[in-house]
C-alpha cells in the first residue's frame, strides 16, 4: 500500500471533500476549470506534447509515468482549437501513465475523455521517440510532468536539443509540473542555458515533500534554482490546491497539476500573436 501512502495527503483531501460537501476534490482548487476569456480557433497548426518514458520509482519502484491530466487537458485545449496534435516521449513507443491519475479522488474531465477516445489513447501507445522529431514541424511545443520525469527529462541531451531549437526557432514553449525539468539542459542561441535568468514555475519542493515522494532524483524547484531561473510559485497550506502560471517571453510554465490548461490556452494566445495576461505571483527568492 505504498501508493496509498504517498498520496495519503492528497486522497484525505478528496475524502474530506467528498464526505463534508458531496462535491468534488476540484472545488477545494484542484484540477479547477479554467475559462479563457476568448476562444482561439486555427484553421492550421501543429502542437507536441512530450512526457517522460519512466515507468516507475527507481529500478522497481512503484509504477509511475506521465501524471495524466498534465498531458490530457494541454491536449484537448490544442486539439479543439484547431491544432493537429503530436505525442512524443523520451523513448518513444507505450508512454507510462501514472495510475493514480485516474483514480476517482483525482481525476480530471479531461481524463475521463482520454478514456473514451482511441484515436488519443493510439498515439500515448506509439508515441514519436523524441530523437525523431523535427521541431520546426510546430508551433508549439509543450512538456507534460509526473513524477516519471524527473528520472529522464532533465537528464535527456536529446530533448534539451530539441527545446534548444525551438526556442531558437521562435515557437510557443509550454510545461508542467516536473515539465520545466525538460528545459534544464537547454540553451539560448548565445550559448547561456535557456533557464538562467527566465522567470518560470514548476512543482514546488514544498508539494513534492507533502507527498511524501522525495527519492526522485530531480526536485525541479531546486534544480531550476541552481540553473538560475527565477522561481516563483503559490505556496499555500496544501500545495496540491495552489495553482500558478508564469509567462515569460516565449516561455508559459504552469506550477502543478492544476495548471495545463490554462498553460495550453497561454499558448495558443501567443500563436494567435496575443500577449497573455502574466499571473502575479511572489517575488523570486
Amino acid at each position: 500500500m505504498k501508493i496509498l501512502a504517498r498520496f495519503g495527503l492528497l486522497f484525505a483531501a478528496g475524502l474530506l471533500s467528498a464526505c463534508a460537501t458531496n462535491t468534488p476534490l476540484n472545488l477545494m482548487g484542484y484540477h479547477p476549470h479554467y475559462e479563457p476569456e476568448q476562444q482561439l480557433s486555427f484553421t492550421k497548426g501543429r502542437a507536441l506534447v512530450i512526457t517522460t518514458s519512466q515507468a516507475t520509482l527507481g529500478e522497481d519502484g512503484d509504477a509511475t509515468g506521465v501524471f495524466a491530466s498534465e498531458m490530457t487537458g494541454p491536449y484537448y485545449v490544442f486539439q479543439d482549437s484547431g491544432l493537429q496534435v503530436d505525442v512524443a516521449s523520451i523513448k518513444g513507443g507505450a508512454i507510462p501513465v501514472d495510475p493514480v491519475s485516474f483514480s476517482w479522488y483525482v481525476i480530471a474531465e479531461s481524463d475521463q475523455r482520454y478514456q473514451q477516445d482511441d484515436a488519443f489513447q493510439a498515439k500515448v501507445e506509439n508515441s514519436i521517440k523524441i530523437d525523431d522529431v523535427d521541431i520546426s514541424d510546430y508551433d508549439i511545443v509543450y512538456i507534460a510532468g509526473g513524477w516519471g520525469a524527473a528520472y529522464d527529462l532533465g537528464y535527456s541531451d536529446v530533448l534539451a536539443d530539441k527545446m534548444s531549437q525551438a526556442y531558437a526557432q521562435n515557437k510557443a514553449i509550454g510545461a508542467v509540473c516536473h515539465g520545466p525539468l525538460g528545459l534544464l539542459k537547454a540553451h539560448k542561441p548565445d550559448g547561456s542555458l535557456l533557464v538562467e535568468g527566465t522567470r518560470l514555475t514548476a512543482v514546488s519542493d514544498r508539494q513534492i515533500a507533502q507527498l511524501f515522494v522525495t527519492e526522485t532524483p530531480q526536485h525541479p524547484e531546486n534544480e531550476l534554482r541552481k540553473a538560475g531561473a527565477l522561481y516563483e510559485a503559490d505556496w499555500s497550506l496544501l500545495d496540491i490546491l495552489s495553482n500558478h502560471v508564469v509567462v515569460d517571453g516565449r516561455i508559459v510554465t504552469g506550477q502543478n497539476q492544476n495548471a495545463g490548461e490554462e498553460v495550453a490556452y497561454k499558448l495558443l494566445q501567443l500563436v494567435a500573436g496575443e500577449t497573455p495576461q502574466l499571473v502575479a505571483g511572489e517575488a523570486p527568492q
